[in-house]
C-alpha cells in the first residue's frame, strides 16, 4: 500500500488491509472473521513457545552468570535490561486484548467480533487521540527507542548482526505516517485501528507481541554467541616472557622468549599447590586469583634468586589436570638510601591528616624507623602527619641492612595553614563574576563554602551569615539558609541588582582548627 521497499512484515500487513477493506466493502462473511480469529490463535501458540524458548535461555544465562561471572554477569545485565523493556510493552498489550473481550462472552466466537466500537472508542474522538489512544504511541515508541539505546552500547558494538536488529527494530515498530493506496499520508495509529474489526485488531496487536519476542530471542542468542567468541578471543592473551634465569651479566647472551598467555576469568585454576624456597605458600594471604592469573603477595626476601614451585589443577569434578610450576626470580641489593616522598605534595597542612610514605627500598617496613613531630604511623610505610606549629617540619627514616649496616637519612617539608574558602550559593562560588539566579531560587538555596585547588577532600560547615541588599539593613542570619528577614529584605531588591552574603562562619566538620576568612559571594538576581 506504502511506495518504497517494504519490509516482509509490512508487505504482509498491507496484504491485510487489502482484505479488511474488501471485507468491509463486502459486507464480509463470517468466516472471514473465523479464518482471522484462527491465525489470531495459531500466532499466540507460536508466542507461547518463544516466550518459553526465552525464559529457558534467561535461566540458563543466570546459571552461567552465577558459575563464570566475569564472562557472563555483564551479558546477564543487558539481558535483564532488554527482558525489562520487552516485558513492560508485552504485559501492556495482553491487558489491552484482555479488556477489548471482557464483554464477549465467548473469547473464541470470532464471527460477533465484527465491530470496530472498542478501539475506535478507546482511541479516538473526532480526529484527535484520546489519552489511551496516545499511550498506546508512547508505549510502542518507548520500547523502540529504549531497545535501539541499549542496542548502541560501546559493548554491544560488536556483536554481529546488531545492526540489522536495530534496523529491523526501527521498520516494525516505525508510528510515522503511512501513505495509503490513494497516495494520501495517514496517521499510523488511525492507519492501523480506525474502523476495523476487534478481531483483526487483537491479530494485529498479538503480531507486535510476535515481533516483541522475536527481536528478545534474537538478540539475547546474539549476546551470548558475542561473548563466547569473545572468550576465545586473542584480546583475552597476553604476552608472557620466558627466561632461563632471573638476572643476566652486561653482555651476556639474552635467550628469552615470548610467548602467549591467557588471562581471562575463564582459565582460573580450581586450586593451586605452591611453595617460595621450599614454604608453602597459602591463599589468600600470599597469592590470590584474578581472572586467569595468580597473584603473589610475597616478600621479595634477602639478595639472590628465589624459586617458586608446585602445581595448578584445573578440571571439574573429580578429574583435574595438573600444569607444573617451575620458575624464578632474583632480588637485588639493598640500597644505602631512605626514599621519602609526600603522597599529596612536597608541603604539608595543618589541620589535616597528610599521607605519607617511608620506606627503604630493599628493608622490610618493619625495620624501618621514622620519626617526626606529629608523625605517627599506620601500617607498613604508611605514615600520617599532624603538624603542630612552626613552618617546617623534618622527618628522620633509619633502617638496618642485613649485614648490621645503618642507613638513614633525613627530609623537610614545609608546613601550610589550610587556604582560605570562598562562599558559595547552589554550589557554585561566583568566580569571575557573580552567581545569577531567580530569586525564588535564592530563597531557598543553601549558602555554603568550598576550598579552591585543595587537595584534601574536607567537609565544610557553614554555620551563619550576613545578608546585604542595597539600600535595606544588613541581615544576621543561623544557619546556611535565608531566615524570614533575609527573605523579606531580598523581595525588596530589583532585577538585575546584586544582594552579598558576607561574613560567613565557616568549621571543618570533626575538627576544631579554624579556617581563615571565607570569602564573600554576590549574587545578581534575574528576576
Amino acid at each position: 500500500m506504502a511506495g518504497g521497499k517494504l519490509s516482509p512484515r509490512q508487505r504482509m500487513i498491507n496484504l491485510m488491509y487489502l482484505v479488511f477493506i474488501a471485507m468491509l466493502a463486502l459486507n464480509m462473511s463470517k468466516e472471514v472473521l473465523s479464518a482471522f480469529g484462527l491465525l489470531n490463535e495459531k500466532i499466540t501458540v507460536a508466542n507461547v513457545a518463544t516466550g518459553e524458548r526465552n525464559q529457558a535461555f534467561m535461566d540458563g544465562l543466570a546459571v552461567k552468570a552465577s558459575d563464570e561471572p566475569a564472562q557472563y554477569a555483564a551479558v546477564k545485565a543487558k539481558a535483564d535490561e532488554i527482558s525489562q523493556i520487552s516485558d513492560e510493552l508485552d504485559n501492556y498489550l495482553t491487558t489491552l486484548k484482555s479488556e477489548s473481550i471482557s464483554k464477549i462472552k465467548d473469547p473464541s466466537d470470532y464471527e460477533v467480533m465484527d465491530k470496530a466500537d472498542f478501539f475506535d472508542q478507546r482511541f479516538f474522538k473526532g480526529d484527535k487521540y484520546k489519552a489511551e489512544g496516545q499511550e498506546f504511541l508512547d508505549k510502542i515508541n518507548t520500547y523502540r527507542t529504549e531497545m535501539i539505546s541499549v542496542l548502541s552500547d560501546p559493548a554491544l558494538a560488536k556483536v554481529a548482526g546488531v545492526e540489522e536488529i536495530k534496523a529491523s527494530i526501527e521498520s516494525n515498530f516505525s508510528t510515522s505516517e503511512v501513505t495509503n493506496r490513494n497516495g494520501k499520508k495517514v496517521k499510523w495509529l488511525n492507519y492501523n485501528y480506525e474502523g476495523f474489526p476487534l478481531v483483526a485488531s487483537l491479530t494485529k496487536l498479538t503480531q507486535i507481541q510476535a515481533d516483541i519476542k522475536t527481536t528478545k530471542s534474537e538478540v539475547l542468542q546474539r549476546m551470548l554467541a558475542g561473548q563466547q567468541a569473545a572468550a576465545l578471543s586473542f584480546s583475552n592473551y597476553s604476552t608472557l616472557l620466558e627466561t632461563s634465569k632471573s638476572a643476566y651479566y652486561a653482555g651476556e647472551q639474552f635467550d628469552g622468549s615470548i610467548v602467549l598467555g591467557r588471562t581471562d576469568e575463564s582459565t582460573k585454576p580450581k586450586r593451586a599447590e605452591l611453595t617460595l624456597d621450599g614454604r608453602k605458600l597459602v591463599e589468600g594471604t600470599d597469592y590470590t586469583f584474578e581472572g586467569g592469573k595468580i597473584k603473589l603477595s610475597v616478600s621479595a626476601g634477602s639478595p639472590g634468586d628465589h624459586k617458586i614451585e608446585g602445581n595448578l589443577y584445573y578440571g571439574e569434578g573429580g578429574d583435574e589436570t595438573e600444569v607444573k610450576v617451575d620458575r624464578s626470580f632474583a632480588t637485588i641489593s639493598m640500597p644505602n638510601s631512605a626514599v621519602i616522598a609526600a603522597d599529596k605534595m612536597n608541603v604539608v597542612y595543618r589541620g589535616v591528616d597528610n599521607p605519607m610514605t617511608v620506606s627503604i627500598p630493599g628493608i622490610p617496613d618493619n625495620k624501618v624507623n621514622a620519626s617526626a613531630a606529629g608523625l605517627s604511623k599506620v601500617s607498613g610505610s604508611k605514615y600520617v602527619m599532624r603538624p603542630g606549629a612552626g613552618r617546617t617540619v623534618t622527618i628522620s627514616a633509619n633502617g638496618t641492612l642485613p649485614d648490621g649496616k645503618p642507613v638513614g637519612s633525613k627530609s623537610e617539608f614545609r608546613i601550610k595553614d589550610i587556604p582560605s574558602p570562598v562562599g558559595t550559593v547552589r554550589g557554585e562560588d561566583g568566580n569571575g563574576g557573580p552567581v545569577r539566579m531567580e530569586r525564588q531560587g535564592l530563597e531557598i538555596s543553601s549558602i555554603g563554602a568550598a576550598l579552591q585547588d585543595f587537595d584534601f577532600a574536607l567537609k565544610l560547615n557553614v554555620t551563619g551569615f550576613s545578608f546585604k541588599v542595597s539600600g535595606q539593613p544588613t541581615v544576621k542570619v543561623n544557619g546556611n539558609k535565608l531566615n524570614g528577614a533575609a527573605k523579606s529584605a531580598l523581595k525588596r531588591a530589583g532585577r538585575g541588582e546584586t544582594v552579598q552574603i558576607f561574613d560567613i562562619n565557616t568549621s571543618i566538620s570533626g575538627s576544631s582548627v579554624k579556617l581563615k576568612r571565607t570569602s564573600p559571594v554576590f549574587i545578581e538576581l534575574t528576576n
